[in-house]
């Protein structure tokens, strides 16, 4: 994992980032950015492309991840003629759309159903958060189901990582980022949840992760680097490293060449810094999205996919107001969760609208799960895969759809079920990249994209 700014993390194959520092003499850029670019550069598959249809409009998405999953029966739907047990506090209200109520707490959201479509028929096995975060985050079910592992080497990778292996890069912009800190546990030993990296493609394809808090007043994308002889001495300290290193003795990518020199134009190029600035931005539309987390990073990734990023995870930031609702999920959902995810999502919506961007970008918000249909005893809702919905825009999906359904108590899909690998193959088709596209770990194993069926209804 290569992180620009944040709390320090460990990258996928077990070593720090300190280490790395110790190794390089430079810290991880001088190792890491180089080999991305050098892996994409060398990249023998480019990728089939589909061009079925609506399929292959997309140049960019932005997937919006909700860690610890929403309750699906709260927010998208709501079943007021249940049990009271299991409908709960919140009333429906209707939108845009006739026929379509959603939860009362969303009226940003409500007034922009014609925009959007609604699934509200996927499915899958895993109750767990962490497999079932892999499995939604890359479409394909986790090797060791029912359990909460580490990252992994040989996981399947993620969307934004597939588009860095398909999609080589010719410029400093990296072809995915991912934004807020993912789904960190600290009481699962503060590691990084699989679902989130490259996986079997090698850590050179994942996301560029910018973990810190785009609303904190001190953010900062990249590390400074307005001394310019300051970065030309780390440069010739580099240049040292690699003529020394045992690495650079058996590793060929560890040369001066044109890819170091994309590392340090990430750090300098004025157009990759201006990005990731949010201060570009006039306050207006940075009080519109919200000053938070969540709000912050929606708006940084839209200026991402304005300056060319193929793929942006906002990820919710794990905190204190985190979707994982298992006692007093409707005074959390009033007061915390659903006031910033109404004003921040609605304000992703309409300003890319508003700016030409959504008829080529694919915007998906999902979590890893729904939510038990029965009300517990804490006043919450647990953990539910086997129902739930997620919401899809722009790059030609029909706004005001609601596709598929749920019984009476949202418990099971009853018409168009649809599982994660089908969502997966829906967002790679849109994005040009047909689902029997083969994929090759570092022993040239092949794999398919996806196994899914692109989910065609939606358009």
């Amino acid at each position: 994992m290569f992180s620009i700014s944040g709390p320090p993390t460990r990258c996928c194959e077990g070593t720090s980032r300190r280490e790395w520092l110790r190794v390089g003499g430079l810290s991880a850029l001088g190792l890491t950015l180089p080999d991305l670019w050098q892996a994409r550069a060398s990249a023998a598959i480019a990728g089939k492309s589909v061009r079925d249809g609506h399929f292959a409009r997309a140049k960019s998405c932005i997937v919006v991840f909700l860690f610890g999953a929403p309750a699906h029966q709260d927010t998208w739907d709501m079943k007021p003629d249940s049990p009271s047990e299991v409908r709960g506090e919140f009333r429906p209200v209707p939108s845009r759309v006739p026929g379509t109520w959603v939860c009362e707490h969303m009226p940003h959201l409500a007034r922009l159903t014609d925009r959007f479509a609604i699934v509200r028929s996927m499915s899958h096995p895993d109750n767990t958060h962490t497999v079932a975060m892999h499995y939604m985050l890359t479409g394909v079910r986790h090797i060791a189901p029912n359990t909460n592992p580490r990252n992994q080497p040989g996981d399947f990778p993620t969307f934004g990582s597939v588009l860095s292996y398909l999609r080589p890069a010719a410029s400093a912009m990296p072809p995915a980022v991912s934004l807020n800190a993912p789904a960190n546990q600290v009481s699962a030993g503060n590691f990084i949840f699989p679902g989130f990296f490259a996986g079997f493609l090698g850590s050179t394809h994942d996301p560029i992760f910018i973990s810190q808090d785009a609303s904190s007043p001190d953010f900062q994308a990249f590390p400074a680097s307005d001394d310019a002889a300051r970065l030309a001495t780390r440069r010739a300290l580099l240049d040292e490293v690699d003529r020394r290193s045992a690495l650079a003795r058996r590793a060929s990518v560890r040369q001066v060449d044109s890819f170091y020199e994309r590392a340090f134009d990430l750090l300098t190029s004025p157009t990759t810094r201006a990005a990731c600035d949010l201060d570009h931005e006039g306050p207006h539309i940075r009080d519109r999205y919200g000053r938070n987390a969540f709000g912050q990073g929606l708006l940084l990734a839209r200026r991402l996919v304005e300056a060319g990023v193929s793929l942006v995870t906002v990820n919710w930031a794990r905190d204190d107001a985190f979707w994982d609702t298992h006692k007093d999920n409707f005074k959390d959902l009033k007061t915390k969760l659903l006031p910033p995810f109404d004003q921040g999502f609605a304000a992703l919506i309409e300003d890319l609208t508003q700016r030409g961007l959504m008829d080529e970008t694919l915007v998906v918000c999902l979590a890893e799960f729904g939510r038990t249909p029965k009300i517990n005893a804490a006043a919450g809702r647990d953990h539910w895969a086997p129902c739930f919905s997620v919401v899809l825009a722009g790059a030609g999906i029909r706004g005001g759809l609601v596709y598929g359904a749920s019984d009476r108590i949202a418990a099971y899909p009853t018409e168009k079920p649809a599982s994660p690998a089908d969502l997966a193959a829906t967002i790679y088709s849109a994005l040009g990249i047909a689902p029997d596209a083969e994929l090759h770990d570092r022993l040239g194993r092949s794999y398919r994209v996806s196994t899914g069926v692109p989910l065609a209804g939606l358009y």
